[in-house]
């Protein structure tokens, strides 16, 4: 029997959700990865659109030669469940692997080799988040394998007492009503294959002119 994750003790300060996300990236590393990831550093980080984002070696050291990567997690995202959260931290994990043991090629990018190793860890690549999306692309999401080695090792984490305490109220929540109408009155849409941006109203079906296929709503 494997043993259970060991749990980092909850301090009551709010800044101790860092060390939970510490603790699940220690334990999907170990589980999922062989412990081959270097450390990183995690943030919370809003960035619209996103659940989190990897940005390779952009920190670098104050004191001294070295650098670090970043995954960010967007707290605006945390009111879906911590195993849909966790998922998230593993995505950005597969993007910081392929940055140090792959060839990721143009910027921001899901290819092939990226989309491999998220099916071997237990989450399909999908443009729509859904079965049947496409593998690989611009804008990319994922699913996860009920069956899979993410599930079986999210779930071992949370039933030793894993939890994410807290999330980070929407950006537009004091807005007035006519800056939410304003808002509203367009909406940015992207091809998740090119990344080709485009505005419209929300409810507007639109192709892109050089892939031919539909633009998502970013």
């Amino acid at each position: 029997m494997p043993k259970k994750p060991n749990l980092v003790s909850y301090d009551t300060k709010p800044t101790a959700e860092y060390a939970s996300l510490q603790q699940a990236y220690d334990h999907f590393n170990a589980a999922l990865f062989a412990g081959q990831l270097p450390d990183c550093l995690i943030t919370l980080q809003r960035k619209k659109g996103a659940r989190g984002y990897f940005w390779g070696a952009i920190f670098t050291a104050r004191a001294g030669a070295g650098q670090t990567d970043e995954i960010a997690m967007n707290p605006e995202m945390f009111d879906r469940t911590d195993i849909e959260i966790l998922s998230t931290l593993a995505h950005e994990m597969v993007h910081l692997w392929q940055h140090h043991f792959g060839k990721p090629t143009r910027a921001a990018y899901h290819n092939k080799e990226w989309a491999a190793k998220m099916r071997f860890i237990g989450l399909v690549p999908s443009a729509t988040g859904q079965p049947g999306g496409k593998p690989t692309g611009q804008r990319m999401t994922h699913y996860i394998e009920p069956s899979g080695p993410f599930a079986a090792e999210a779930a071992r984490l949370i039933t030793g007492g894993f939890v994410l305490r807290w999330q980070a109220q929407g950006q537009g929540d004091g807005a007035s009503a006519t800056a939410k109408k304003k808002n509203k009155s367009k909406t940015k849409y992207t091809c998740c294959d090119c990344g080709q941006n485009a505005w419209a109203r929300p409810d507007a079906r639109l192709l892109c002119g050089d892939c031919g296929i539909r633009m998502e709503e970013a």
